[in-house]
């Protein structure tokens, strides 16, 4: 806005390769195509270190395959970036055979995730407090205006879900969200009752073996 007459057309298409033409510099599009390249290819790489370790910390406490918390001689999951760059290049291409259909199925399914995900963290953190100081434990850090502020963030983050069901934009992104979140919970509450049947099952047998001495 300070470089550029802000009724100029070139602001409207792309400002920076405008500014850096009006300095004289040349194959400015080529070199913000450059930029933007890189930025894009940082993104790629963030969000494939994020999904590896993800799987990798998801098998290492057994809810995904024992195969993927591997670590190679570099210290790297290798098998959980092999998962995840698969997975990655599947998607790119059904995006490319379904470009109406994919992309808005990812953005749906995820858009009400984070919403989610800091209402679980917040009932966490005013539960779990709670319980820490009722036990008489010394909590080194502790978050300020507790627990008016938690609950402050819940109400906010409950009234956000209710205005996304009740506007039509985002009612379908809210219905996903919602189904997604219901199947995780769902496979998690199976697990868990799976995991503990499995852990109770040598208590079981030692209590047998007890009630029939030899």
């Amino acid at each position: 806005m300070t470089l550029l007459p802000w009724d100029d057309a070139s602001v409207a298409l792309s400002p920076y390769v405008a500014v850096m033409d009006s300095f004289g510099i040349p194959a400015a599009g080529n070199i913000m195509d450059v930029v933007v390249l890189t930025s894009v290819l940082s993104c790629l790489n963030s969000g494939l270190y994020t999904a590896s370790r993800m799987i990798f910390s998801l098998s290492r406490r057994g809810d995904a395959p024992a195969a993927l918390s591997k670590i190679g001689s570099s210290g790297v999951p290798r098998q959980a970036v092999l998962v995840s760059t698969v997975v990655g290049f599947l998607t790119v291409g059904l995006n490319y055979l379904y470009p109406d259909t994919v992309f808005l199925f990812l953005v749906n399914s995820s858009g009400a995730i984070a919403l989610f995900v800091w209402l679980a963290i917040s009932v966490s953190q005013l539960r779990m407090r709670r319980r820490l100081e009722a036990e008489g434990k010394d909590l080194t850090l502790k978050m300020w205006l507790f627990p008016y502020l938690t609950w402050c963030t819940i109400a906010a983050i409950i009234a956000l879900c209710v205005g996304m069901l009740m506007l039509p934009e985002t009612r379908s992104q809210m219905y996903v969200s919602m189904g997604l979140a219901a199947v995780v919970v769902g496979i998690g509450i199976y697990r868990q009752r799976a995991r503990g049947a499995a852990d109770a099952a040598p208590e079981t047998s030692s209590e047998t073996v007890d009630v029939h001495p030899r």
